[in-house]
């Protein structure tokens, strides 16, 4: 019987190569149908999949029981069951399955018939922590080219859209910090923080700006001009495909690959993304590159706030913590009355976005190279970035204050 991941090999292999043929997998006889139809159709299945069972204790003392910050894992008679409403894809429960019991779910096989049987256009939005993941030697130009060859009709980087969600929390904090004890939560950005205070600190949502994720913002920009496209995000984490899941957000977000899902294409199609032609296209600020690591977005709010009101009296003073446990330490400090900042950042992973459980490259190696190509952007935050300003007229918002009053594209209701 073949295990998951040798199943997970062969279908995706035949599946690039236009040789996949599901009936002629089940005739085989070598393999689970359940594995199978969890590659075959991802959406039905949780994002965290039972690949075999396992005897690392009985009920909740099962290891992957107790290691779920988020209760998302009971323990029935036959085995455990993943509960999607509660799974924030933090992987903790991957990460310590010692007898490899349990997998991430996984999207190759329904995008890459998606890509290219879609009559509209085809984009990939790239996160802002791809640099170096597929090499030193890949230029976000070189990454375009690279997907072009495996059928996208172009690639956006979402950290455009990081620009225009900095914007908008920075109209949010000038708007609503008055005094000394009113704060602000944040990041957007983050599925596991803002799927947390949801669902675990629900006391908090108040404090929470309703706005989508730059990558839920970029599909729904796309959708708005363009309602035939098809929208693909790739990024590091396992998180990113719960959100698109997300009941008020479903349908924006066609499919979540992961770094090492699309490295994974890239290999099997024998496509090196570093030797590719450059297609190079600057449109992103210091500001929203930088997302992508620990402290970034707060940053990036502190920088605009004072870019946009710099006679406001009520300074930005941030904190940030990064990691799960640290992100309940911090939020359970403001809740014992421990207030030290008016502006709180949260990243569900060690290191933001570069220590994303799905990156290829370590989280120092990822923050160095995503602060580098920070550095390297024309403009510094997104009230002086001219693209962010065009975009929004071809949005209809004349102004940036419009982007408070704007409901659709960037904003959510969060309770």
């Amino acid at each position: 019987m073949k295990t998951f991941k040798e199943l997970y090999e062969r279908t995706v292999s035949e599946a690039l190569s236009g040789n996949f043929d599901p009936a002629e997998t089940e005739n085989g006889n070598t393999y689970d149908p359940y594995h199978l139809d969890c590659l075959l159709n991802p959406e039905k299945h949780p994002i965290v999949i039972r690949t075999g069972d396992c005897d690392c204790g009985e009920g909740e003392q099962k290891e992957c029981v107790k290691r779920c910050p988020f209760g998302a894992i009971k323990a029935e008679k036959d085995g455990i069951v993943v509960e999607p409403e509660l799974c924030l894809g933090c992987e903790k429960c991957i990460d310590g399955c010692v007898r490899e019991k349990l997998a991430a779910s996984t999207d190759i096989i329904p995008a890459l018939k998606a890509v290219r049987s879609a009559e509209g256009p085809v984009y990939a939005m790239i996160a802002p922590a791809f640099l170096g993941q597929f090499s030193s030697d890949v230029t976000p130009g070189k990454l375009r080219s690279a997907l072009k060859e495996v059928g996208f009709d172009g690639m956006l980087e979402v950290a455009l859209f990081a620009d225009i969600l900095t914007l908008k929390e920075a109209l949010e904090f000038d708007k609503n910090i008055k005094g000394s004890g009113d704060y602000q939560l944040t990041s957007c950005c983050c599925p596991m923080w803002i799927g947390m205070i949801r669902k675990v600190y629900h006391q908090l949502v108040p404090h929470v700006p309703g706005s989508v994720s730059p990558m839920v913002a970029c599909a729904k920009v796309v959708k708005a001009l363009h309602p035939d496209a098809l929208t693909v995000f790739i990024g590091p984490c396992l998180a990113k495909k719960a959100e698109a899941r997300e009941k008020d957000l479903a349908g924006a977000v066609d499919y979540v690959l992961t770094f090492q899902e699309v490295k994974n294409i890239f290999d099997a199609l024998g496509i090196d993304p570093a030797v590719m032609e450059e297609s190079e296209k600057d449109h992103s600020s210091k500001a929203g590159r930088i997302y992508a690591r620990k402290g970034g977005v707060s940053e990036a709010v502190e920088h605009t706030v004072k870019a946009i009101s710099p006679q406001k009296e009520i300074q930005i003073r941030t904190k940030q913590a990064d990691g799960v446990p640290a992100c309940k330490k911090m939020i359970q400090d403001i809740m014992d009355g421990k207030i030290d900042a008016n502006f709180y950042e949260g990243m569900g992973c060690v290191g933001g976005c570069v220590g994303g459980p799905r990156s290829i490259l370590g989280k120092e190696e990822g923050t160095e190279l995503v602060n580098e190509y920070g550095e390297k952007a024309t403009y510094q935050h997104p009230a002086e970035n001219p693209y962010v300003i065009e975009l929004l007229h071809r949005l209809n918002l004349d102004t940036i204050e419009s982007l408070l009053e704007e409901t659709d594209l960037f904003s959510r209701n969060i309770t």
